[in-house]
């Protein structure tokens, strides 16, 4: 569906809005850091260590008391945690120039893409636009890493970073991972306070929180509130995606939600516990207006370690696959399947060469635990999967007619093996990041249009598409000089595109003879 956008199709202080029958979701965030507890190493894509805090304090109940005096969890005095975590988050600034349209053709597009780009074009001149927008950050090592919202940086031109003590910085983006909605930029400094990492599994319901960000383009910011769930799951990174496609990269939401106010700017801050800690990247809202109305939404550190490490060790994320195709159970659907438990995860089929194949799990098994832990949201299950890489072993539990059995199961990679699968092996782009409903033509639309195949745009949503001139109804005939006769050959093309490289897409509309081309980022 449309919303308001400020890049393409996240949000920032300039708001993406996504409706949920009353509510809007709105992506956002903050970040945060914490005293030096203990050093978390591991090398990065520069051949050298990268090295950020880890907190060494596994009970919660004792850093309260610490804190409060006492060990019931009262709120205690909050400037502590405020001015540790303060001096780490930092305001990001984004600028952006795109081009909207063009007409006229230079030859050498015509001698790549065929004579048709020789016909009238629909609309005026090219049309460049720029655009400003604002985020938070938090630096997680010395040396200039600083972790994000993939939103605030997507599609940036120039990066830059203010701190607190108001130095500049230009910031080159590292990695970026829309599925997680997180990225790693980098600025060139040396002694930078870093955050200390936190441990988002030990957060309990009812616990004080700070958020600490920019929001709506002011100065640094701290607000207070209490952990109201986790594992929370609202569909807002879900756009698009084949969710019965056991291989499909999943976008993972298990946000830990709170009541901290947080608005339009605070994305990518920090979620710190009361001792500063870094327990969660903000990244969206809840809200009938775009702006704070009672819950906000943070990924859990826990997530964002493996992110950050994998994102600076390989330059991707490396995602680990079960192979299953889950429905999560409730009461309802415990009775339609005839299960003997009521929670948990039912596996609705379990798929060929994949891991849980592998390891013994059928079809109609229930997932009931996780590294000895119980699920029963698949949201929790998802975000326990996305720590691991390919190759790594988790314990499962499953109820297999009324009776429990473990299994020792080896996570896959999408190619069905162990290895890590480097950048340049993964594909830089895919229809559904082309943010729009895409459906083959049938023979009569063919004959009717008199073309040999062809991709309609059925419907426009928010991405790729959608920062063009492009309409609904839009038939795609050629892509980057290709012919595209089903969305599986545009998939192909999309495929085979570098980082870095466009789109360009040749088509028509119904009832024109004139061909029109655009340009699409990608």
């Amino acid at each position: 569906m449309k919303t308001a956008s400020r890049h393409s199709d996240n949000v920032l202080p300039s708001k993406k809005l996504m409706k949920s029958n009353w509510k809007i979701l709105t992506l956002i965030a903050i970040l945060s850091s914490a005293i030096t507890l203990a050093a978390y190493n591991f090398l990065g894509f520069n051949n050298r260590d990268v090295v950020m805090n880890e907190s060494s304090t596994p009970n919660i109940t004792g850093r309260l008391a610490a804190l409060t005096g006492n060990g019931t969890g009262a709120p205690g005095d909050f400037s502590y945690a405020a001015e540790s975590a303060t001096p780490m988050v930092v305001h990001i600034r984004t600028t952006m120039t795109r081009t909207v349209r063009q007409q006229q053709v230079p030859d050498i597009f015509r001698d790549f893409f065929g004579d048709e780009f020789g016909g009238s074009q629909r609309g005026g001149q090219p049309r460049r636009q720029q655009g400003q927008a604002s985020g938070s950050g938090v630096i997680i090592s010395k040396d200039g890493y600083i972790v994000t919202n993939n939103h605030v940086v997507q599609d940036a031109d120039e990066v830059e970073v203010v701190m607190t003590d108001k130095r500049s910085f230009k910031a080159k983006v590292i990695g970026t991972d829309p599925l997680t909605d997180l990225a790693v930029v980098k600025i060139e400094a040396s002694n930078l306070p870093a955050i200390t990492l936190g441990d988002s599994d030990a957060l309990k319901l009812g616990e004080w929180v700070l958020a600490v960000g920019y929001p709506l383009d002011l100065e640094s910011t701290v607000t207070a509130g209490i952990v109201s769930a986790k594992g929370r799951g609202i569909g807002i990174l879900n756009q698009n995606v084949d969710r019965n496609d056991p291989k499909a990269d999943t976008p993972i939401e298990a946000f830990i939600q709170t009541d901290a106010a947080i608005n339009p700017g605070n994305s990518g801050g920090a979620l710190v516990n009361l001792r500063g800690e870094l327990v969660g990247i903000n990244s969206a809202i809840a809200s009938a207006t775009g702006y704070y109305s009672g819950y906000g939404f943070a990924v859990p550190v826990s997530l964002v370690k493996k992110v950050t490490a994998d994102l600076l060790k390989y330059g991707n994320v490396q995602r680990g696959y079960l192979g299953v195709l889950p429905i999560e159970l409730d009461s309802k659907v415990a009775k339609e399947k005839n299960v003997k438990v009521g929670r948990g995860i039912y596996l609705d089929n379990v798929v060929d060469n994949g891991a849980a194949k592998a390891a013994g799990l059928q079809k109609g098994d229930v997932i009931v635990k996780m590294e000895g832990q119980p699920v029963d949201s698949d949201a929790q299950m998802r975000e326990i999967i996305g720590r691991r890489r390919p190759g790594d072993v988790i314990n499962v539990t499953v109820n297999r007619g009324g009776d429990e059995r473990d299994f020792k199961v080896e996570l896959r990679n999408r190619n069905g093996g162990r290895d890590v699968i480097k950048k340049a092996e993964a594909a830089t782009a895919s229809v559904s990041s082309l943010g729009a409903e895409l459906e083959d033509l049938n023979a009569r639309d063919l004959q009717q249009l008199g073309i040999p195949g062809g991709v309609r745009v059925k419907k426009l949503a928010d991405g790729k598409l959608a920062e063009t001139d492009i309409e609904e109804g839009f038939v795609i005939v050629k892509a980057n000089g290709k012919n595209v006769k089903s969305v599986k050959d545009l998939q192909a093309i999309l495929s085979g595109t570098k980082e870095g490289e466009g789109l360009m897409l040749i088509g028509m509309y119904p009832g024109s003879s004139r061909m029109y081309y655009y340009a699409v980022p990608v």
